[in-house]
This record gives structure tokens, C-alpha cells and sequence, in this order.
């Protein structure tokens, strides 16, 4: 907004100076025009009446000495015609060529000789090269006995106008520099209050429900624009406050009843004992399954709201995580015949909410170990750019790499890329683990928990195994931390 503002500012400031400059710029011209078209119409005004006492005495010596000294002094040309044309004298040596100097067949010369004065000339600009004209009649009204043509050169007047339209525009430049050099601060305290107003959103879309804009400063229309925005955020807080909230107190309210119900199904096993009936037995282990079932359901409602409620990233170094779970991981896999491979770099850092990576890699393990069906699992990592490019540790400008992909891959049966596309929604299960212990909720609180710290969780085929095809990879992106200070 900052530089669309100063694309309309620097460009209005460029055309007012011009709008100014442009009319000034003429009246300094025709100003000078006249001035020197006054001082040439008393000479011809001087040499017409010379002009007029030699055409009647017939003596021209004194009239050819005084052109010849003006041609020396000014450089203009004069020439003396009479009533049909013909040039009677001209300053210049004898017989020399009167190309390119007025004619009777000019409009300034039939006007002198018709017996007026032509109109003045508007202005001379700098990019003509024509001379200025000037014709006088010799003699007036119904006596015009010839005519005097001025021809004067304009090269001089030029250069005065090119002159003083420089000093023109260099002293306009001084307040355009001044206006150009206080637009970016003017624009930056103007836009103060929007950029605030960004901030506090850009804040509250990171997940900081506690920011709110400024509703003090600014103009009332961003005042009241603020204040809508606060009330809002306000009206979202309290709605999410009170979702949480239900549903922590939900399943804390039903944990008791659901451990009774438990309690009292599984005390019904000797009386079914004593009965010997297959069905009723059939039937109880189903009840206590649902019950189980019913348990982890409420364990995973409870740690989804706990989870949801981390709002910010913090830096974990990925070395001294695997350092606490790799052990356990190991171990719970290997009751399963399952091989874990730690492929993971040293001195990775990556920036996660509180706590939240252990869990999100915990749930990854536990559903490769449980669901997958595979013989290995395989953790490593790697460098990306930010255009999602592998990068070798260092990016375009030698810094560290801006994010960091975690996989978990393993050689089971996978998910077909329909059901990838399906495994990340809530309570989603697949087809063949309908009866297989959880809840279908693992998944999407680990990739809402990625996405909080600004990254991303996706499923991409794992590793090939001995049936030909490829297992699943849940690929963990998240942003790269910088190094520990020493």
C-alpha cells in the first residue's frame, strides 16, 4: 500500500510542477519574443524614414552605410523594396543572393506594402530556426512608396529562452526533491494505523487470538474499522473459548460414567461364566470392546483440545527428540517384528508448537508399527527450499535451509492415493481397520498441529516392498530454526 500510494503521490507532484511550469514557461517566452520584437521595429521603424528622404532625394549613400553597419552589428538582414517588389537596396555586398530572406509574396511584406504593420509575432520557441520578420512600410496610407524587411536571426533569442527556462526548472526541482523526500515518511505516518491494523491480523491469523488492533489513533473511519475488527475477534475468542471448553467438559463429565459402565459390564464375566453361554459371552466381549472404544474416543477428544490450544512455535532441537522416544519406539516395534531405521541428519532445528512434535511422531510410529503391516520403518529428514526443491543445506543466498521435511516411510500395504487423500480427515478409517484400536483422529490433530507451527503434513507412497508396491511416507514439513547460540 506504502508504494501504491507513493506511485500516486510522485506522479500527481510531477504533473502539478508541470501544469505550473508549462504556462510560466510560455509567458517567459512571448516576453522575451516582444522584447526584442520592440527593439527591431524601431530600427525598421529608424530605416523606413531614412529609407523614405532617400527615395525621395535620391541620395542612399548614408541609408547603404547605416545597413551595412547594422548587418555588421546585428546580423539581420535589411532590405528596401519597392511598391511591386523589387529590393531597392539591402544591407550585404552588391548582387549577393537573396535566397531564403522575405518576399513580397509573404504575408508581412504585403501587409507593409498595403500600408499596415504586421501583428507582432506570439513567441519564438527553441526548437524553430526561423527568423523573425519584420516589415515597415515606408511612407503610410495611400503614399506607401515601398517597404523595409527586417530579417533578424533568432539564435541568440533561443539560447536566452533555453536560458532561463534551465534556471526554471532547476529551481522547480528543489521543492519536487523536498516533496519527493518527505512523501515515504508522510506516507508511512498517513498508512501508520493501516499497518498496524495488518499486523494485529496477520498476528491473529497465526493464531494469537489475544492481539487487537489499535482503535485510538488514526482517522474514524480505521477508528471504527478497529473496533469492528476487535469485536469480532472477540466474538471468535469467546466462540472458541466455549467450543474447547464444552468439549473438555464434556469428556471430563462422561469420563466417570463411562469408567462406571465399564466397571460394571466387565463384572458381569462370572455370571457369564456360570451361564456357559457362547452368544452371551460373544455378546459382553463385544460391550467391553465398545467401552474401550468409547474410552479412547474421550482420550483423543481431550488431547485434541489440549493440542488446539497452542497458538505459537518454539524452536526443538530434533537430535535430543529422537534421544527420548527412539528407545521406546524401538521397542514397541520389535514386539511386532518391525526394524526401525534412524536415517536422520545431526544439528537439525525446526520450529514446532510446544510439545506438539513429540506427539505428532508419536502417533506416526504408533500407527506404522500398528496399522501398517510393515517389516521396516525409516526415519530421515532433509533440507527444502521454500519453492519445495531439495536443497543440499543451503539456499540461493548461503543461509540455512528455510524448512525441513521430516518422513516417516515404511514398506506395508500403504494407502491407495484416494485414501490419502481421505486420511487426514477426522474419524476417517479405512477399509480394513474398521476393528482395529483408534479413534481416526491421529492423523488430522498431527496435521493441524504442523500447519499451527506453519508447515505442513502430507502422505506420499514409503518404501517398496516384497509385494512390488510401496507402503506410506507421512512427510512432517516444518520451518527451520536457527542455530543455538553458544
Amino acid at each position: 500500500m506504502l508504494r501504491r500510494l507513493l506511485a500516486i503521490l510522485v506522479p500527481l507532484a510531477f504533473l502539478l510542477m508541470a501544469s505550473l511550469a508549462v504556462p510560466l514557461a510560455t509567458v517567459v517566452a512571448q516576453q522575451q519574443t516582444q522584447e526584442v520584437y520592440v527593439d527591431r521595429l524601431n530600427d525598421a521603424g529608424r530605416f523606413a524614414s531614412l529609407g523614405a528622404t532617400a527615395l525621395v532625394t535620391g541620395r542612399d549613400e548614408a541609408l547603404r552605410v547605416e545597413l551595412q553597419r547594422y548587418r555588421e552589428l546585428y546580423g539581420g538582414h535589411v532590405t528596401i523594396v519597392d511598391p511591386t517588389g523589387e529590393a531597392l537596396l539591402e544591407s550585404g555586398a552588391e548582387g549577393a543572393s537573396r535566397a531564403g530572406h522575405p518576399s513580397v509574396r509573404d504575408e508581412a511584406v504585403r501587409r507593409a506594402l498595403a500600408g499596415f504593420r504586421p501583428e507582432p509575432p506570439t513567441a519564438v520557441w527553441p526548437w524553430e530556426d526561423a527568423d523573425l520578420v519584420i516589415a515597415e512600410p515606408v511612407g503610410r496610407d495611400s503614399m506607401v512608396e515601398g517597404a523595409v524587411v527586417l530579417s533578424v536571426p533568432t539564435g541568440d533569442l533561443r539560447s536566452a529562452i533555453l536560458a532561463d527556462w534551465g534556471r526554471m526548472a532547476l529551481l522547480g526541482t528543489v521543492p519536487l526533491a523536498l516533496l519527493c523526500a518527505v512523501a515515504w515518511p508522510l506516507s508511512r505516518w498517513v498508512l501508520r494505523p493501516v499497518r498496524r491494523l495488518d499486523e494485529a491480523t496477520a498476528a491473529i491469523a497465526g493464531g494469537d487470538l489475544s492481539v487487537r488492533a489499535d482503535d485510538e489513533g488514526g482517522p474514524p473511519e480505521l477508528r471504527r474499522l478497529a473496533g469492528s475488527f476487535n469485536a469480532m475477534v472477540d466474538v471468535v475468542e469467546r466462540a472458541l473459548h466455549r467450543q474447547r471448553a464444552f468439549v473438555s467438559d464434556a469428556s471430563h463429565q462422561l469420563r466417570n460414567p463411562l469408567a462406571s459402565l465399564r466397571l460394571a459390564v466387565e463384572n458381569l464375566q462370572p455370571y457369564l461364566d456360570d451361564l456357559d453361554d457362547p452368544d452371551a459371552r460373544e455378546i459382553h466381549g463385544d460391550a467391553v470392546e465398545e467401552t474401550k472404544a468409547m474410552n479412547r474416543l474421550l482420550n483423543s477428544l481431550l488431547a485434541a483440545t489440549r493440542l488446539e490450544s497452542f497458538s505459537s512455535a518454539e524452536p526443538v532441537d530434533v537430535d535430543e527428540l529422537l534421544a527420548t522416544r527412539l528407545p521406546r519406539w524401538r521397542a514397541l516395534a520389535e514386539e511386532r517384528g518391525i526394524e526401525v531405521e534412524n536415517a536422520v541428519p545431526e544439528g537439525l532445528r525446526v520450529l514446532a508448537p510446544p510439545g506438539g512434535l513429540g506427539s505428532v511422531l508419536d502417533e506416526l510410529m504408533s500407527n506404522a508399527s500398528r496399522l501398517s503391516g510393515a517389516s521396516v520403518v525409516r526415519l530421515s529428514a532433509a533440507a527444502e527450499r521454500l519453492d519445495g526443491e531439495g536443497a543440499d543445506g543451503k539456499d540461493a543466498d548461503g543461509e540455512g535451509p528455510p524448512m525441513v521435511v521430516l518422513h516417516v516411510a515404511d514398506d506395508g500395504t500403504g494407502l491407495t492415493p484416494e485414501e490419502r487423500g481421505k486420511a487426514l480427515q477426522r474419524f476417517w478409517r479405512g477399509a480394513g481397520q474398521q476393528n482395529t484400536e483408534g479413534t481416526g483422529l491421529g492423523l488430522a490433530i498431527c496435521a493441524d498441529l504442523v500447519e499451527s507451527a506453519g508447515g505442513d503434513l502430507r502422505l506420499l507412497p514409503g518404501l517398496r516392498n516384497g509385494a512390488g508396491g510401496f507402503g506410506l511416507d507421512v512427510a512432517v514439513r516444518l520451518p527451520a530454526a536457527p542455530p543455538a547460540s553458544r
